[in-house]
């Protein structure tokens, strides 16, 4: 009964080694490192605010060439889509009906230029005829009358020789101005008239962009867009405009604002912006769409950290702030606008904090960190 105890006994104090064992060997175990991340300071500067509009370029002037007078067409004498300028001939008109008009009415003013000879010829002799009373006095008034007619179909006539000449010159279809000339409506040995669209040139150089923005956008620019709808190179505004082409390229040079629309549109509450863009390579085209940023706004004195210091919840945005020991603190942010790389951060944070700007995703509040310098590839540390 004795060895029993014993053996109770041992065993109590075997399983007691056993658990001093037990704790000795956890207390050797290395403790974990805290997980490193990569902190920046948050900076302050005043921060231009970019808006962002859907364009669509249209030619500075667009000129639709329609004939002027009505015939076959007999010719084209330019290359659809080349650059055209004012007074080229692009279309050719059969002019033989015309010459002929004009020939007609040269010899019109020539008979009526005889028949003025002849009266004045009677009245030149009937005068002193008429003062010899060898004559009626109503000769005399008659052979005046027919001189005054005379003299006024000569006028006449010359008046239709100019507007035959007009109808000739008219035959050759001309541009109206400088720009690039599109592709023709109509074949040759069409019949045109001048309600008949022939083609259409469009100065490019400038190009204007036309793009709506929203009321509260215009109330921000609404003292830099020039009023006066007349004036537009007057160069009044201050508000450089960028292109972004189709293909995400910034187009490499800047535009201005010519004008704004008359009214709002009621439906969509925004205002029809109409800017222009040099455009010598004649590179932009109209009808072509692109997207307009300018700034519209200047934040004074704004705190900004990296958008990837930022996380995004359903209930709001978060911030990651290294405190006292390098213990994180999550702080809820109110965020503003997006600028480059960076966020603009309303509320929540404060000048010369420093937050996690890589490794928000492993960290909680609470938690010691390893802090590093972060240095983005916009490098704005």
């Amino acid at each position: 009964m004795n060895s029993t105890r014993l053996a109770v006994s041992a065993g109590g104090f075997l399983v007691v080694l056993l658990c001093v064992g037990c704790g000795q060997k956890a207390s050797t175990g290395q403790p974990s490192r805290p997980p490193t991340v990569e902190v920046t300071s948050v900076v302050q500067r005043d921060v231009p605010i970019y808006s962002q509009w859907v364009g669509t370029l249209d030619g500075y002037v667009n000129a639709q060439i329609q004939p002027q007078v009505t015939g076959y067409l007999i010719k084209q004498d330019y290359r659809e889509g080349s650059i055209v300028h004012k007074g080229d001939v692009l279309f050719e008109i059969d002019p033989r009906p015309f010459q002929a008009v004009l020939d007609q009415a040269k010899a019109q003013v020539a008979q009526a230029e005889a028949q003025l000879g002849a009266a004045a010829l009677n009245v030149k002799r009937d005068i002193p005829e008429a003062q010899a009373q060898a004559i009626p006095q109503s000769q005399l008034d008659n052979d005046t009358q027919a001189k005054l007619a005379a003299k006024a179909a000569v006028e006449a006539g010359q008046a239709a020789i100019e507007q035959a000449q007009l109808n000739l010159g008219y035959t050759k279809v001309r541009s109206l101005i400088d720009g690039i000339a599109g592709i023709a409506q109509v074949q040759v040995g069409n019949l045109v008239t001048p309600s008949t669209v022939l083609t259409a040139v469009s100065q490019v150089n400038p190009i204007k962009a036309y793009f709506p923005i929203s009321g509260t956008e215009y109330l921000r620019i609404a003292g830099q867009i020039n009023p006066g709808t007349l004036k537009l190179h007057s160069g009044a505004t201050t508000i450089p405009l960028q292109l972004i082409l189709a293909n995400g390229k910034t187009y490499n040079y800047k535009g201005k604002i010519l004008f704004a629309n008359r009214q709002m549109d009621s439906q969509t509450g925004t205002i029809q912006i109409v800017g222009s863009f040099p455009n010598s390579e004649k590179m932009l085209r109209p009808g072509e769409t692109v997207r307009i940023r300018a700034v519209t706004e200047l934040e004074k004195g704004a705190l900004l950290v990296p958008q990837s210091a930022v996380t995004q919840l359903q209930s709001g945005y978060q911030v990651a702030v290294l405190g006292p020991g390098n213990k994180i603190n999550v702080r809820n942010v109110q965020v503003g606008e997006q600028t480059g790389t960076l966020w603009i951060i309303n509320q929540g944070i404060k000048l010369g904090e420093r937050v996690v700007a890589e490794g928000t995703q492993t960290v909680r509040d609470g938690m010691v960190v390893a802090p590093q310098p972060y240095v983005s590839s916009a490098g704005e540390n």
